[in-house]
């Protein structure tokens, strides 16, 4: 498959997909592409840009969501234009679907929507890639059945992305047996953010621990993958979203040259 000009899978080189959880503000997120374009252009990886213009699936009201689509989408436009990056958002209403392609060169399906069938085959209809996140509720082979939803109404490019599964309350495991299973259905990604993630474990929000990131991002590149996942921001720590998951952009270049090592090493 590919993302604008990506190659992902059928034997390309890893492919990194990066960016800020959600939407700050035009600046920051300008920053944050240009950073993502620059580590991947020192360490020789193609890159794709993610942002969230809107952070639907939060624990609390009171949590920061992003700027909402509209302004969302210019902030986007503007950064695929000034940093030359493919962009990648989520989509969680269907009504949105259009809207997003005209302006995005991937759609996401978010982890707890990736069951909701309107969402996935609007989604597909709009002729651009998708990457569709595995709930943590689902067994990595039965997200195949979101794929055939996908195929079903013409979607030819699809991205499965794994970010861990359920295990018990506040937790997550990942269980690297299921990048195996769901590789033979369709290119597949690690989200190496997410899975370190420790859902509702924070004060009216998830917490983490970012010091898992690397050693799962290791593992999951061991075990074969085609693209990488992982957020960025300047200030972890404060980041709106996902602050204890989170790595710098320093963190960042690091991990991708560990795990380029780890890819040369299997080739």
């Amino acid at each position: 498959m590919r993302i604008a000009g990506v190659e992902i899978g059928d034997g390309a080189p890893l492919v990194l997909i990066a960016g800020l959880n959600v939407i700050e503000s035009e600046d920051a997120t300008l920053a944050s592409a240009d950073s993502v374009a620059t580590v991947a252009r020192s360490r020789g990886v193609g890159a794709v840009f993610k942002a969230s213009f809107d952070k639907a699936n939060r624990s609390s009201g009171d949590s920061f969501r992003g700027p909402g689509l509209e302004e969302g989408l210019r902030v986007l436009e503007r950064v695929r234009d000034a940093s030359g990056l493919p962009v990648l958002t989520d989509v969680h209403e269907p009504t949105q679907a259009s809207a997003v392609a005209e302006v995005c060169d991937a759609l996401q399906i978010p982890a707890f929507l990736c069951r909701q069938t309107d969402l996935i085959e609007a989604c597909a209809r709009t002729g651009r890639p998708l990457n569709i996140k595995k709930g943590q509720f689902v067994a990595p082979i039965d997200i195949g059945l979101a794929v055939e939803k996908a195929r079903a109404v013409g979607a030819t490019d699809v991205l499965l992305t794994e970010r861990g599964t359920s295990f018990g309350y506040r937790d997550l495991v990942v269980d690297m047996r299921g990048l195996v299973d769901m590789r033979a259905i369709a290119p597949v990604c690690f989200d190496a953010t997410h899975a370190a993630q420790r859902p509702g474990a924070g004060e009216g929000a998830s917490s983490g621990n970012r010091d898992d990131v690397a050693p799962l991002a290791r593992a999951a590149v061991a075990v074969g993958i085609d693209a990488l996942f992982v957020e960025v921001h300047p200030d972890p720590d404060n980041a709106p979203c996902d602050a204890r998951c989170q790595v710098t952009v320093e963190q960042l270049d690091a991990l991708l040259g560990e795990v380029l090592a780890l890819e040369r090493a299997l080739a």
